[in-house]
């Protein structure tokens, strides 16, 4: 700027010199020549000073318009570094996606392991995504950073363009001093459209320099929350890691436990099953009789292991255990109601019941034995007592084996 407003004042001082070199030539005689000889004389070295000082002026604009320069090829180095970072760190954003991808992967697999770990691995999903949400939104900041350094790299251009014309422009008038008083006003054009010029460069390198300040700030906040991120990566990662480690534990126990389960069934299939449910008979009245008689329980709805035998009446026990036995007798007579239990040829239970009158009359008594292979149990009705069965089954004798000795 003020170089401009010392050409203009030079210009002025040239002008003001040949408006008085004119205004001279209205004297008369050799007086007036010898004035107008020293007043041309004076305006010529008044010129060749003036051009002088309009070089250095020049001079001065150059090494103004290379320090720009040097200043715009700074900003450039440094939005080049500031494209490398952010390069980077899109790189390290993409193999974080990757790695947390390959994890929902394994998660998912896991999941169909293990039901107890669904919620955890529903949480850690969501932070996944969420995760990938704040990456997306990071990435497009970055585009658009990176689109703003591309305005600012073509503003640069057009700059730099504009600098070398009005280098040359400026260079011009010191290769033309011969036609200066011819190209004044020309130069004065020129000079004016240059220091428009130099206006906006100037209001457009301010404007460079803020958005450079503004590009700053934002990368700073984006490195503070990619910081961020990296820290809740870190966390989730241990996370994962520690989740790992417990279902590697989970999966342990599991492969335990299915071993167990395994030796437990074979086990229960190596295990004696014996079961049976019997009723006494169809044909109703059974006693009263003379002499103890064997119950022969004909009708057989179970008979798991084959140990029961209708024809005798007699449970044989396959294998030594612990046997659940039971016996529920029935009837409506008037009179004595008795059954007796027999393990080989001893008796170890009497039940009996007096009916004064008739009527429905029930009993039920259970036994908890430990027999050995071969003991025999079977039902006797003592002499003098009766019993009723028909086809809804009333009199019932049942069995199992509790477990094995």
């Amino acid at each position: 700027m003020r170089v401009v407003l010392g050409l203009l004042l030079l210009l002025l001082g040239l002008c003001g010199s040949g408006a008085q070199g004119e205004g001279g030539g209205l004297d008369e005689g050799g007086a007036v020549e010898e004035s107008s000889e020293q007043t041309t004389k004076q305006t010529t070295c008044d010129i060749w000073v003036e051009m002088r000082a309009l070089r250095d002026m020049v001079v001065e604009l150059k090494v103004e318009l290379r320090n720009m320069e040097a200043r715009v090829k700074d900003s450039e180095s440094q939005v080049n570094e500031l494209k490398t970072e952010l390069i980077l760190t899109k790189v390290q954003v993409e193999l974080l996606q990757r790695e947390n991808s390959v994890q929902a992967t394994q998660l998912i697999s896991l999941e169909t392991r293990l039901t107890a770990t669904e919620s955890k691995t529903s949480d850690l999903e969501k932070q996944n995504a969420d995760l990938q949400t704040r990456l997306s939104t990071s990435e497009s900041e970055l585009l658009v950073s990176k689109s703003r350094i591309d305005q600012l790299e073509r503003e640069n251009g057009v700059q730099a363009t504009q600098l070398i014309s009005l280098e040359t422009r400026l260079t011009a008038p010191e290769s033309k001093t011969s036609d200066l008083e011819k190209q004044n006003a020309d130069l004065q054009t020129r000079l004016s459209t240059s220091e428009s010029e130099l206006l906006v460069s100037k209001s457009r390198i301010d404007q460079l320099e803020r958005e450079n300040g503004v590009q700053a700030t934002q990368l700073i906040s984006l490195e503070t929350r990619l910081t961020a991120t990296e820290s809740k990566t870190s966390d989730l990662e241990k996370q994962n890691a520690d989740l790992q480690t417990r279902l590697r534990t989970s999966e342990s126990e599991l492969l335990v436990s299915k071993s167990r389960i395994d030796q437990l069934e074979r086990e229960n299939e190596e295990k004696p099953k014996v079961a049976f449910y019997t009723a006494l008979t169809n044909s109703r009245n059974v006693g009263p009789y003379n002499t103890d008689m064997t119950l022969k329980y004909s009708k057989v709805f179970t008979n798991i292991g084959n140990a029961y035998n209708p024809a005798t009446g007699f449970f044989t026990a396959p294998v030594k255990g612990v046997y659940y036995l039971q016996f529920t007798a029935f009837g409506y007579h008037a009179g004595s109601m008795g059954i007796q239990v027999y393990k080989n040829n001893q008796r170890i239970m009497y039940n009996d019941i007096w009916q004064s009158s008739g009527g429905d009359k029930y009993f039920t008594n259970s036994l908890v034995l430990e027999l050995i292979a071969g003991d025999e149990i079977h039902l006797v009705l003592p002499s003098g007592n009766f019993l009723y069965d028909d086809k809804d089954n009333y009199s019932t004798f049942s069995g199992a084996l509790l477990f094995p000795l």
